[in-house]
């Protein structure tokens, strides 16, 4: 059994069956689901080769769960937009901007459900109750969005065909603004990755 506060280790099999070495019992994706529902944390391991496989296996969670009639929650042009971002020069700055983003929607969310049991805890229900944490969940989202296209802008200046993505002026400029423009450019991606390493 693993200690209290250490996660579960499940192993998994070449037979791609799944052992859950705190129950000794095998597990599903979809057990492993729940786990992470009920807050349980745990990591995936390689059975033969002991590697830290959690990711993929949490990737593929969310493959099955997606593809579930009636369960998908990432938008095509969300999708589209994150597959443009491996390989380019926003990959690096954009797991640590879902993850925060993904913190703050938590928060919130635990604060929406708060609201909405005092709200349904009154009879009649009072609509209006109801419609005030609906509209900060969705205000939080909105700012969420803003910062990330802010973030995109700088690090996008060109057309990438990404939507978004700003699309430059014109070209009135002589060649050597358009060298300080790239010096300046530079300097804001310096910038932006000594924020990003403060944060870490």
């Amino acid at each position: 059994m693993a200690a209290k506060d250490e996660p579960v280790v499940i192993k998994k099999y070449a037979n791609r069956r799944l052992y859950n070495t705190g129950t000794s019992t095998y597990v599903t994706l979809e057990d492993l689901a729940g786990m992470v529902k009920r807050g349980e944390d745990f990591t995936v391991q390689d059975a033969k080769t002991g590697d830290d496989i959690t990711h993929p296996v949490l990737t593929q969670i969310i493959f099955e769960l997606e593809n579930k009639d009636g369960q998908n929650m990432l938008p095509i042009p969300f999708l589209r937009q994150l597959i443009s971002y491996y390989g380019d020069q926003m990959q690096m700055i954009v797991p640590s901007f879902l993850e925060q983003s993904m913190g703050a929607f938590a928060k919130e969310q635990e604060r929406f459900r708060e609201q909405m049991k005092a709200a349904l805890g009154k009879t009649p229900v009072d609509v209006m109750k109801m419609a005030t944490p609906i509209k900060a969940l969705e205000e939080q989202t909105r700012r969420n969005m803003e910062m990330f296209q802010n973030a995109m802008r700088m690090f996008t200046p060109f057309p990438t065909g990404v939507p978004g993505a700003v699309a430059p002026e014109p070209a009135k400029k002589e060649t050597s603004d358009k060298a300080d423009d790239l010096s300046e450019l530079k300097e804001q991606i310096a910038a932006m990755q000594r924020k990003i390493d403060s944060l870490s």
